[in-house]
């Protein structure tokens, strides 16, 4: 440190220390009193630290605490502090002083490096889960300092020299605090305060300003970019390991919460993935964004109704093997599912081979209708691709049929506190089915009720007919849909 010599390891006691720093420290103060010994002025406030540190001293020796380790640790890391800022400018100094300075120097750096801080503070404040800090300082001597104050309370300390090196090393360190110099050739401590905060990887960390000006505006200018404290050269090393622990954890507060929100966001993919593969993505962002959509019950809607099914798949099931009837199944959902959810509908249910979907719940919109009718046409129309992929899979090729109808329907959650599910219930879901199965192969019926709410000239219809439902007093009216006007 700065030609202080080699630091030899001893037994003395804290109070052999104090004598040892008083002796080392008399020629520096007698020095100061000599009429002929002038200090630049803006040392004279560190010479007289320095005094008031080392007569604290001598007044501790001579009337011991109870907690003798402790202040006395404070009072070398003071003397220490503003004697290093003395010997940076030692060329300013007196020869008186420049020859008395070394021999404090070495005996406060001895006293620190091997003091038996387990009466100290400072060992008492030791972390249950150290951390890892980032001292950045031009001066070799200060790096030092810090290193060795952190490393004997547990921290693992790592050093920079400059702002360059410091925003390099953040780039690929985890670092937990950073006591960062301000005032440093290059990029300085304020530029780097600057980078850090900007950027999103880097702004949680906490950063330490340390500065040897007690420059108010340039604190306030600090706090305000975002730092988290500042400390004035020479630091108290028990507060400097106060401010540490603080920031250390700031940080394991935020790195707990970060997970936690990742945490969050990573459960909430796996039930938008999970239950989309039962549910629309409508349903799953309703009931995830809206707890209250849990609730049984529902409210009445005017949807349209799709049901689809298979023909003649019973006779299929028979005859074929199971895993060749699911292979079959799950090709022909696959297509459908993407369909219908293209077109912004809901699949309320897999009933067999048969698909139950809606338009118009849970949102509604003021074309459902319309963009049934293109899902049914769509569906249709892919039933070639299905049949294509079934021919090369050894598998027979398939006819579906689809019928629409429109109508008010009670939507929600249907089933008990235990079980339930997204659903439509009313007169209008049974209308569906029963023109369902008068559907022919291959073949979209719609209900007059959903023709109704059809733009004109849009969509190409066959002749009507009237059906007789099983169970519906009334006879039904509905429509052949052959395809888009042309």
């Amino acid at each position: 440190m700065a030609g202080t010599g080699v630091v030899e390891t001893t037994t003395e006691q804290p109070e052999q220390w104090a004598s040892r720093i008083l002796a080392s420290a008399a020629p520096l103060l007698e020095a100061v009193k000599r009429p002929t010994v002038t200090i630049e002025s803006p040392m004279n406030g560190d010479v007289e630290a320095l005094q008031d540190a080392v007569s604290r001293v001598q007044q501790l020796l001579s009337s011991p605490s109870a907690d003798f380790g402790h202040d006395l640790l404070n009072l070398i890391g003071a003397i220490r502090g503003y004697a290093e800022m003395l010997y940076e400018d030692i060329e300013l100094l007196h020869p008186a002083l420049k020859s008395a300075l070394p021999a404090l120097l070495s005996a406060v750096e001895s006293s620190q490096a091997t003091l038996d801080l387990s009466a100290s503070a400072l060992s008492a404040s030791k972390l249950e889960a150290p951390g890892v800090i980032l001292a950045v300082d031009d001066m070799p001597e200060n790096r030092e300092l810090i290193s060795r104050l952190l490393s004997r309370a547990g921290h693992t300390v790592i050093s920079a020299v400059s702002g360059e090196e410091a925003l390099e090393l953040l780039e690929t360190r985890g670092v937990d605090v950073v006591l960062l110099d301000l005032m440093m050739p290059g990029i300085g401590g304020a530029e780097v305060l600057k980078v850090m905060k900007e950027n999103p990887a880097l702004r949680a960390t906490p950063v330490i300003m340390i500065s040897g000006r007690q420059d108010m505006d340039q604190i306030i200018a600090c706090i305000q970019a975002g730092a988290d404290d500042y400390l004035l050269k020479p630091f108290n090393p028990v507060l400097l390991q106060a401010r540490i622990t603080s920031g250390i954890e700031r940080k394991r507060w935020h790195d707990r919460e970060e997970d936690y929100r990742l945490q969050l966001e990573r459960n909430e993919r796996f039930i938008r993935s999970t239950f989309g593969r039962y549910l629309s993505d409508e349903i799953v962002a309703q009931l995830l964004e809206n707890p209250e959509g849990l609730e049984m019950g529902g409210d009445l809607r005017e949807v349209t109704i799709m049901m689809s099914d298979i023909c003649g798949f019973t006779s299929l099931a028979e005859h074929l093997p199971p895993p060749q009837v699911v292979s079959l199944l799950n090709r022909y959902f696959e297509h459908m599912t993407d369909i219908i959810f293209s077109h912004q509908g809901t699949i309320d249910e897999f009933l067999g081979d048969a698909i139950l979907a809606v338009f118009g719940a849970p949102h509604r919109l003021d074309n459902d209708p319309e963009r049934a009718v293109r899902c049914a046409l769509t569906m249709r129309d892919a039933m070639e691709a299905v049949n294509e992929a079934n021919e090369a899979a050894g598998l027979p090729a398939l006819q579906h049929r689809i019928a629409l109808n429109t109508g008010s329907v009670i939507a929600g959650n249907i089933g008990s506190e235990q079980r339930a599910k997204y659903g439509c219930v009313g007169h209008a879901m049974n209308v569906a089915s029963r023109i369902e199965t008068h559907t022919m192969p291959n073949e979209i019926l719609i209900s007059d009720a959903t023709r109704k709410q059809l733009p004109d000239q849009l969509f190409e219809l066959g002749e009507p007919r009237e059906m007789v439902a099983k169970g519906i007093e009334e006879s039904i009216l509905v429509y052949p849909v052959v395809g888009l006007q042309s």
